[in-house]
């Protein structure tokens, strides 16, 4: 069974500094690109940042880039996000995601296959 289950979301001062967590159980971890999305109340899901399966390519939201920083820890299973200078319209449940590949190169921002259950982050002006 394939689990992906996010942690370190909570109220922060804008401004303030934030690092999540997902830790993936249930599959090979290097044979996924992993992604990070998220969704406000009366919002679509929204990209966040994405990056492969080796660490060696990422990709980032225009809203959050020079902003928020994705690496993994292969060896840990894990994913994080570090998110720095957080504006309140950064405030939303945050997803980990997962998507198989098979293939070598860069990373995009659909077709994920798994999904975590979100990490409430809120934002206070």
């Amino acid at each position: 069974q394939v689990q992906l289950v996010e942690s370190g979301g909570g109220l922060v001062q804008a401004g303030g500094s934030l690092r999540l967590s997902c830790v993936a159980s249930g599959l090979t971890f290097i044979n996924y690109d992993m992604g990070w999305f998220r969704q406000a109340p009366g919002k679509e899901r929204g990209f966040v940042a994405a990056i492969n399966r080796s660490g060696s390519s990422t990709d980032y939201a225009d809203s959050v880039k020079g902003r928020f920083t994705i690496s993994r820890d292969n060896a840990k299973n894990t994913v994080y996000l570090q998110m720095n200078s957080l504006k309140p319209e950064d405030t939303a449940v945050y997803y980990c995601a997962a998507k198989q590949r098979y293939g070598s190169g860069g990373v995009y921002r659909g077709g994920y296959d798994y999904w975590g259950q979100g990490t409430q982050v809120t934002v206070s002006s």
